[in-house]
């Protein structure tokens, strides 16, 4: 597998219970959606296992280690 490949599935799962964090609070917090909650939350709790893979693997570029030039170990002889 790609380095790219596990971060995405690390990010995933911190992306999943924050989306899931906020979407059940506004469920039970908002009492229209209250009153459908025991639909609407393995509803959305489906809803995250699919989106949060997508939204993660957009994240997981920015987090991996970027080489530069001033980066490498200076050993005293050059």
């Amino acid at each position: 597998m790609r380095t790219i490949t596990y971060i995405t599935i690390m990010v995933s799962m911190m992306v999943n219970a924050v989306i899931f964090g906020v979407g059940t609070i506004t469920i039970l917090t908002v009492p229209a959606l209250n009153d459908e909650a025991k639909y609407l939350i393995p509803a959305w709790t489906v809803a995250t296992f699919l989106v949060s893979p997508i939204i993660a693997r957009f994240i997981a570029p920015s987090l991996r280690l970027r080489a530069h030039p001033g980066d490498q170990p200076h050993f005293g002889w050059r």
